[in-house]
């Protein structure tokens, strides 16, 4: 059979980071794709040829597959082949994963890591740290509210406070926040010049990794001390736990080490950060939604859920075929490369009513922006939680809030979300 190929507009799209920054153009994208080719091959001259999965079913069937569809085997982030080589040669036996965190573990390594901080995050010990989180959602309340009437939400607000709530789990002090927020944009936002380490636009892979080298050796150095001092001075938190765990009988190797503190440290907060901005861009546009979340009483589930679908901050992960399998009616052979694209996923017209209006009221939000499966995000339940108690403490005290400037997204095809949100507001 052969394998049907996307138009070369659509392939364009899904590997651009300025069309992921400008949203709606990449929208009808990704609508044409559910429509007329929902599994198709993207060829592109930059990246190998991969499978781009759009609808909710393919992902979630995929996602309930880790047997046939690896992490391990080639990047969990699309990588063009330059950049995939160039990794390859500096990782070591040449796996190409610049970080090896639990996101590029298969079995039996994902679950034996995943164990050791799972309890960490599950609802039961989470309402432990409720009255922490509370504490610090009204910090960040009093900081707005400090701004005198206008703010950029994104920057001011929406940045620091699940940056504080995972640094205060994990056990980073405040005053280190700054450059862990710093670092994780540079992360995460490397293809993005407002946010990555050199401020200019990234012109080739070389200059592309080098630049990620020195994000993930300024991490590496920070938690190597980190995990010296917890291992001589142990204490209640996240950083405790993984400097002391053990795998097979043994500490923890150094790169996987560092790998677990980066994707706590960053995943931890950034996506987050991405859904909250998200949430209050659309009560900023829609008064009548403001009004009604506003009321203390009003049960913000509804509204947290549909925050996370909207903006889907993460925006695609790659799965390696490790057999011949059927997807969606489609082929799919061992060694191909396929992009789940969480994006085109939280607008599939088969499973969300009305997918492009922003709605609260969805009776069943199977948003899956949090991945499914056995990579299911593990702080789900936290930023869940962070987000209502933000804007349990936040809406109440807020009389009006607007839109003062138009609003900008990250460039970038993995990890996004707003950058800019100007607002106005009056304090009740």
């Amino acid at each position: 059979m052969t394998k049907p190929i996307l138009p070369g507009e659509v392939a364009a799209a899904v590997v651009d980071p300025v069309a992921y920054g400008e949203w709606d153009g990449l929208h009808q994208q990704l609508a044409w794709a559910r429509a007329h080719a929902p599994l198709a091959v993207a060829e592109n001259p930059d990246h190998d040829p991969f499978w781009l999965v759009t609808r909710h079913a393919d992902i979630m069937a995929i996602s309930r597959d880790p047997q046939r569809f690896a992490n391990g085997v080639r990047q969990t982030v699309l990588t063009n082949r330059e950049g995939e080589a160039l990794a390859r040669a500096a990782t070591p036996g040449n796996d190409g994963h610049l970080i090896r965190s639990l996101v590029q573990m298969d079995a039996p390594d994902h679950m034996k890591y995943r164990l050791l901080t799972q309890a960490w995050f599950a609802p039961k010990n989470l309402r432990i740290v409720e009255d922490r989180v509370r504490k610090l959602a009204r910090e960040a309340v009093d900081h707005m509210l400090s701004f005198d009437g206008e703010c950029d939400f994104a920057r001011d607000v929406a940045a620091h406070y699940p940056l504080r709530v995972i640094m205060d789990i994990l056990g980073v002090p405040p005053e280190d926040e700054p450059r862990m927020l710093m670092l994780t944009q540079q992360l995460f936002g490397s293809t993005d010049p407002d946010l990555n380490r050199s401020r200019e636009a990234i012109t080739s892979a070389e200059q592309a990794i080098a630049m990620l080298h020195y994000v993930i050796a300024d991490f590496e150095t920070y938690f190597r001390e980190l995990t010296a001092d917890r291992r001589a001075s142990p204490r209640e938190d996240i950083a405790t736990v993984i400097a002391n765990a053990t795998i097979d009988g043994g500490p923890i190797p150094d790169r996987e080490l560092a790998g677990y503190y980066m994707i706590v440290a960053t995943a931890g907060h950034d996506t987050t950060s991405a859904s909250t901005a998200g949430a209050m861009m659309e009560l900023a546009k829609n008064p009548a939604l403001f009004e009604r979340f506003r009321d203390a009483e009003t049960e913000k589930a509804g509204l947290i859920e549909e925050a996370i679908r909207w903006s889907t901050p993460v925006q695609h992960f790659m799965r390696s075929a490790k057999a011949d399998v059927e997807v969606g009616g489609q082929t799919i052979r061992e060694g191909d490369w396929l992009m789940l694209n969480y994006v085109s996923a939280n607008r599939d017209e088969a499973v969300f009513d009305d997918p492009f209006t922003f709605d609260p009221d969805r009776r069943k939000n199977q948003q899956i922006a949090f991945g499914f499966g056995a990579h299911v995000c593990l702080g789900q339940y936290l930023a869940r939680m962070e987000m209502r108690i933000l804007m349990e403490e936040l809406l109440p005290r807020l009389k009006k809030i607007e839109l003062a400037g138009e609003p900008a997204r990250v460039e970038s095809v993995f990890v996004g979300g707003l950058k800019r949100l100007p607002i106005r507001f009056e304090a009740a």
